[in-house]
């Protein structure tokens, strides 16, 4: 076959695959069009564009590193290439990175100076840019911080005679007051602060005196329940309890992390965890995610949501709360839950764990960034983050880990996955995803896992999504974020 007869043969076929990637991106199966650009590229890698459209895949997938690393290569083959900078910009821009993003949308510009998109999105990420400066200029050094908590007098709010919601009666926090307000946010109604801010100072309370690594005790002939991510789908939380009961001592629940952002009932979720929580320490625990923290809610929605569902004091005392958060647990000292995953080292014992000095935001390295951001890998060994933060470690790592602290099993969170749940390392490892339709797109089902003691196999219960009111996920997010979405 001759030279240019060949060339075209493989130009053929890798553009067949990139319609059958694009077609796949169109239905929202973002891993198959993650597999077919691949093919596309095998065949011709050469092309920007499928570099470019691989990246825009991983984007919506999460996977902000691998989405900066395929942009790149886009830009090095052809430096002129607009989609290229465009692409990483946004990827950076999902990680907070600002400035780099600022770099990106600058060049898009430059590109394209009559495009009137590509100037809406950099006047709205020159304001981003700004207002992080405007911020670092005036922030306290961490040492200096007063506590907002401290500043708080729930007693002293009134509570309007025209309120008609739920009320706490006194200080304690009861079954009936949870039902009550659960029902008041079904039907859209809003907590009166004075008991929003009574549930988020009582739980402050609590968690401060918790460990970053607890054990869980779970009696012979009981039952425990983990759930995964809820991402603020207040309606899927509800069916989660409908299908498997409301939180009591009976009917103990581990929530293992990112509870807000995302979905647009973020606060309906927090302050209904939390007050399980108050109503009852042993019926409800919870972990810290990756989303619990200032960097995330401030892009991701939760910031702009308790702006608008209660004041600016909440967003600081959530802050603050949430660096309260344990970071792990451990149930009958042989299930291990946390919500990201292991370490780049190995080593690590449970007493480390324990050491954290959590009551800070994460950090971009480290035992607590790798608990809050790491993903397992089917190849053994470890390998870079498809996020950009933390690290992606093999059933080697998994099956040395569980050795080294005699445990049988690892349970975490933080990836989407079709079926709700997935089985990894030679079943050693369980991500649970509890989000059913994540961001109302995903098709995935939710899933938790009730755990039978004494020998606590694993029983996975499997859920799709109910209708919730016509709210879209992200609506409070960050104008400049919501133009990628």
């Amino acid at each position: 076959m001759p030279p240019n007869m060949a060339t075209e043969n493989s130009t053929n076929r890798a553009e067949e695959f990139k319609l059958l990637a694009n077609e796949a991106f169109k239905a929202h199966k973002y891993s198959q069009s993650i597999d077919l650009y691949t093919k596309a590229i095998e065949v011709n890698e050469g092309n920007a564009v499928y570099w470019a459209n691989r990246a825009f895949a991983h984007t919506k997938l999460e996977e902000y590193g691998s989405a900066i690393q395929d942009a790149t290569r886009a830009i090095e083959i052809d430096p002129k290439y607009s989609k290229g900078y465009y692409r990483r910009g946004a990827a950076h821009l999902a990680m907070g990175k600002f400035k780099d993003a600022l770099k990106d949308f600058q060049q898009v510009k430059r590109i394209c100076p009559n495009d009137p998109d590509a100037t809406k999105k950099l006047k709205e990420c020159e304001k981003a840019v700004m207002k992080l400066k405007f911020e670092e200029a005036i922030s306290v050094p961490t040492s200096e911080k007063r506590s907002i908590a401290d500043s708080i007098d729930y007693h002293t709010i009134d509570v309007e005679p025209q309120y008609s919601g739920a009320r706490i009666e006194g200080d304690v926090v009861t079954l009936d007051f949870v039902k009550n307000m659960m029902e008041d946010f079904k039907k859209q109604k809003f907590l009166h602060k004075r008991y929003a801010f009574q549930i988020v100072l009582q739980i402050r309370d609590l968690m401060r005196e918790l460990p970053s690594l607890v054990d869980i005790k779970v009696p012979a002939g009981k039952h425990f329940t983990v759930c995964g991510d809820v991402h603020g789908q207040f309606y899927d939380l509800i069916n989660i309890f409908e299908l498997n009961g409301l939180p009591s001592e009976d009917n103990p629940y581990l929530f293992n992390g990112d509870f807000v952002d995302r979905g647009s009932f973020s606060v309906e979720v927090i302050l209904t965890l939390f007050a399980f929580k108050c109503m009852s320490p042993s019926a409800i625990h919870l972990s810290r995610g990756n989303h619990e923290s200032k960097s995330m809610n401030k892009i991701y929605g939760f910031e702009g949501e308790v702006r608008s569902k209660l004041n600016d004091i909440f967003v600081e005392l959530f802050a603050e709360v949430f660096c309260c958060l344990p970071l792990a647990h451990v149930i009958n000292q042989k299930v291990f839950v946390v919500h990201g995953g292991l370490f780049s080292v190995d080593g690590v014992k449970l007493s480390d764990i324990r050491a954290i000095d959590r009551f800070c935001e994460p950090p971009e390295e480290g035992l607590m960034c790798e608990l809050l951001w790491s993903d397992p890998q089917p190849q053994l060994g470890r390998g870079p983050s498809k996020r950009g933060v933390g690290l992606s470690f093999g059933g080697d790592v998994t099956k040395r880990f569980l050795q080294d602290n005699n445990l049988d099993l690892v349970v975490r969170s933080h990836e989407v996955k079709d079926e709700g749940y997935e089985i990894e390392h030679d079943g050693k490892l369980i991500t649970v995803f509890s989000a059913p339709n994540y961001c109302d797109q995903m098709g995935n089902k939710g899933a938790f896992i009730r755990f039978e003691a004494p020998d606590l196999k694993p029983n996975i219960v499997t859920f799709s999504a109910v209708a919730h009111p016509d709210v879209k996920p992200m609506a409070y997010a960050s104008n400049f974020l919501r133009m990628f979405s």
